[in-house]
């Protein structure tokens, strides 16, 4: 019996770490790679594609057969150990010390760092098994998971939780240490990622920038516009930004004065095309998707009240993942400028979170979202050049104005200093100031009595 239970020990341990290294490796493949496998030729690649088309069963079915070799250890071993001690206490620590062992070293870390280090090998010898096992296992496999899914809080995973964002992304760490993929790639496969967790309002531009046509102004003035701008898109607005009537588009413009000279006095209103209007909580990913299924590239973004918040872009969206896209229209931004004395020379357009980072400093601001409204609240107005205003330990100055508003381009921030500490100078000492403290110290203060007193010949004569 005891040489039987060591044994199936052994063999179970085995088999917990062979599990393990196929689990391992199965997670390291893609499905790209098994795919070049299989045109390859090798052995057992079929059915690594196979399993590499929809993982996570196959995963489920691996681990669930772990944890049954892993507890049949580990029932064995206590087992085994209680026949050798004389007491339960003994034996229970003996067991547990022994299970850490194997299950950390044996079963754990050493076939986990095997099966990721050989993942193209491990993968391809265990794929037939697995899917063997699959089809076996599989049915009560997929009964567990839903029994978990049943008592765990929230929405589950229907397959179990095998595969996620963040094994993605652990991923593409691996594959951005070992220069696999360059680091702009890399960035730009972040911002893929994070494009779900931004919306409309970090993205649009503000109101305030938007270039806005008249909805009486005729054809020859937008054409102007257009013209002296260099953009091909403009809201055309009533009584103001808040009243965007439609959207005019350069190229109908251009067709219409064209064609027709005399139509250059003909208003606005009579080429612009629907607007679409979009809230500016709408997540951004989802917008970029929704405008690709309507073709549109261009869209008014709205705050909870109604009124209009700025506008938003295809351009600015793709921006958000590839980067700054720059024409021959574009002026060139200011940068951020270290100042000699400490402190940055910043654009107004900067994001005050970017700001508190160059600082040290968490920001918790939620009204504005730039430098330059931070320091339009702080001053409770429009601000102008040489304007000074502090916010949470930093100087805000407003140095540049330009644009045809004449608004703030740069912002100087340096920290905040204390005041200097001014010490009061010591009063001055004069000789007829000696003799008036000696004589209030002999006689009192003749302030008191109301009379004068002179001093002659070493006799006091008060009168």
């Amino acid at each position: 019996m005891t040489t039987a239970a060591v044994i199936i020990a052994v063999l179970g341990t085995l088999l917990a770490a062979a599990l393990t290294a196929a689990e391992a490796a199965i997670n390291r493949m893609s499905r790209v790679r098994a795919e070049e496998l299989a045109a390859e030729g090798r052995v057992g690649a079929s059915s690594l594609s196979t399993i590499m088309a929809d993982p996570a069963p196959h995963l489920a079915t691996l681990a669930f057969l772990r944890i049954i070799a892993e507890t049949a250890v580990a029932v064995l071993i206590t087992v085994l150990v209680m026949g050798m001690t004389e007491t339960t206490e003994a034996a229970v620590l003996i067991s547990i010390a022994v299970l850490a062992v194997i299950t950390f070293v044996v079963v754990g870390v050493s076939p986990r760092t095997l099966g990721r280090q050989h993942f193209d090998t491990t993968a391809r010898l265990a794929a037939p098994t697995t899917r063997v096992l699959r089809i076996v296992l599989g049915p009560i496999a997929r009964g567990l998971v839903a029994l978990g899914n049943a008592v765990t809080p929230g929405r589950g995973y229907r397959e179990g939780p095998f595969q996620s964002e963040s094994e993605l992304r652990d991923l593409l760490d691996q594959a951005s240490e070992r220069q696999m993929i360059e680091d702009d790639e890399r960035e730009m496969l972040d911002s893929v990622f994070e494009l779900g967790d931004t919306v409309a309002r970090e993205v649009m531009v503000p109101r305030i920038d938007m270039v806005t046509l008249d909805a009486d102004e005729p054809l020859r003035k937008a054409m102007s516009l257009f013209l002296r701008t260099g953009i091909s898109r403009m809201p055309v607005v009533g009584e103001d930004s808040d009243d965007v009537r439609g959207l005019l588009y350069f190229k109908d413009v251009v067709e219409r004065v064209t064609a027709d000279p005399e139509g250059a006095a003909l208003p606005v209103t009579v080429l612009m095309r629907p607007m679409t209007f979009v809230p500016e909580s709408k997540p951004v990913d989802d917008l970029l998707r929704e405008m690709q299924r309507q073709q549109q590239h261009f869209a008014i973004v709205v705050d909870e009240y109604g009124g209009t918040a700025g506008l938003v872009t295809i351009e600015d969206i793709l921006e958000e993942i590839v980067g700054e896209i720059a024409d021959e229209h574009d002026r060139d931004e200011p940068g951020i400028e270290p100042m000699p004395g400490g402190g940055y020379r910043v654009p107004a357009s900067l994001n005050v979170h970017d700001m508190g980072d160059l600082f040290d400093i968490d920001l918790e601001e939620t009204e504005v979202d730039t430098v330059g409204g931070l320091l339009t609240k702080a001053l409770g107005r429009i601000p102008f050049a040489g304007d000074v205003a502090s916010v949470a330990g930093l100087n805000l100055t407003a140095e540049r104005m330009s644009g045809r508003r004449h608004r703030v381009a740069t912002v100087l921030v340096t920290p905040h200093l204390p005041d200097p500490v001014v010490e009061e100078a010591a009063p001055i000492v004069t000789p007829a100031a000696v003799v008036a403290a000696l004589s209030d110290a002999v006689i009192g203060p003749a302030a008191s009595s109301g009379g004068t007193m002179t001093i002659s010949d070493g006799v006091d004569e008060e009168s």
